[in-house]
Formats: C-alpha cells, structure tokens, sequence
C-alpha cells in the first residue's frame, strides 16, 4: 500500500497572539527551526509516496517554504475548509485508499509516530488515533480526549490526548457531503458505531499550540540557545 500524508498548516493561529502576526504558526521557530520542520523530520524518515501541506493564513509563506521541496501545498482560498474538508480537498492528490494526517502545532520525543501507525494498521480498520497519556501530554490544559480498552477501541473519555496523528480510509472521508467540517464529526460516527481505535504513544508529546507551549517543547527536547 503506498503512504500518503496530509499535513495540515491552514489554521489561523489565535492562541499565539502576536507570533502569528508576520507569520503562520507552522512558521514559528521552536528549537531553531520553524515548528513544521519537527513534523517534516517524521515524514521524510517515513518516506511517503506523496505528501500534501493545506494552507489558508499567510499562505505564500507556506508556499515559499516548500519550494523547493516535493511536497504539494494545497491553499484553501477563499474560504478555510477545517480538517474534513481540507482532507477531502487533497484526497485526489494523495491518491491512496488509507491516509495518514498530522498537525504542525506539536514537537515529540519519542518514536515516528507516523511508522507506529504504520505498523499497527490492519485491513479491517477504519480510522486509528494517535493518542499520549497525560502524564506524558507536555503543555496540555483540559480533562482528556480519549479511552482506549484492551482490545484498542478508542471511546470519548479522559485517559489520553488525541496527539494530532491519525489514519484514515480516504472513502469515509470522501462520502461525507459537505465540503467544510472537521474531522471530529467523522470520529463521532465511528465511536457511535464502535469502530473508532486507538493506540498510546510511550514517548513525550508538547502542544505549541499557545506561546508557552515554545519554551516547554525546548525544555523537552533539552534545547538551549547558545
């Protein structure tokens, strides 16, 4: 089965305030260097047939950064068109029946996340979450996202973080009719239907999705600027 990657790098970046100003949020350095490049180091070691990278804010920029790069920047203009809809938008780019996606907005310390899905998914699945315990969730505020029982059926719950990778069969995402939604009301259906599964990272996983979510990513990694 050849691997495709959707890397979504629309969002408009609120939570970071001023930092988003003059720049997306994939742009923001972390660790000297721009935050997608954390996320890129996993898609080049994994070596995917195809990788897509939406944009929407300050799109040229995104555009420019992956000139040089095999990678397709899908910009969604005029309107945002969230993940489902962004993902659908770049389903006839990535050309696969199972998509891998990831967000931009958070650095790890661990393992590929992308090849652990790799190497958990079966035929028979439908969707398959990333997920971090919390005591391994760096920067994370709120109760939890997901439980995860023996068998790897995953469940709205509190036990761990959806981590922002995931794979999915492009058809489930294909047949949805609208054209802007997220994601998240296509896992609603699978969890109603019991066919939502999850796995738990083993590594350390940081949100920059806010500006203090920076300095403890550096933290993590052990980076200092010197």
């Amino acid at each position: 089965m050849p691997d495709a990657v959707m890397l979504f790098a629309a969002g408009f970046g609120t939570r970071m305030g001023p930092l988003t100003k003059d720049r997306p949020k994939p742009l923001i350095p972390v660790a000297g260097r721009p935050l997608i490049a954390h996320a890129m180091d996993f898609v080049d070691e994994m070596k995917p047939d195809q990788v897509v990278v939406n944009a929407h804010y300050k799109a040229e920029q995104i555009v420019e950064y992956f000139s040089d790069a095999p990678v397709h920047v899908q910009v969604e203009m005029p309107d945002i068109l969230d993940t489902g809809g962004g993902l659908k938008a770049a389903l006839p780019v990535l050309g696969t029946e199972v998509v891998f996606t990831m967000n931009t907005d958070a650095v790890w310390d661990g393992p590929n996340p992308l090849l652990m899905l790799k190497e958990t998914w079966t035929d028979d699945l439908t969707a398959l979450l990333l997920c971090v315990p919390k005591a391994q969730a760096i920067g994370h505020v709120g109760t939890g996202d997901i439980d995860i029982d023996t068998n790897g059926r995953a469940t709205w719950g509190t036990e761990t973080i959806y981590s922002g990778v995931h794979m999915i069969r492009a058809d489930i995402v294909s047949n949805v009719a609208e054209n802007v939604f997220s994601l998240k009301s296509v896992w609603d259906q699978l969890e109603a239907d019991g066919t939502l599964r999850a796995i738990r990272y083993p590594g350390e996983w940081c949100d920059v999705g806010h500006p203090g979510g920076i300095t403890l990513a550096e933290d993590m990694l052990g980076y200092t600027d010197v």
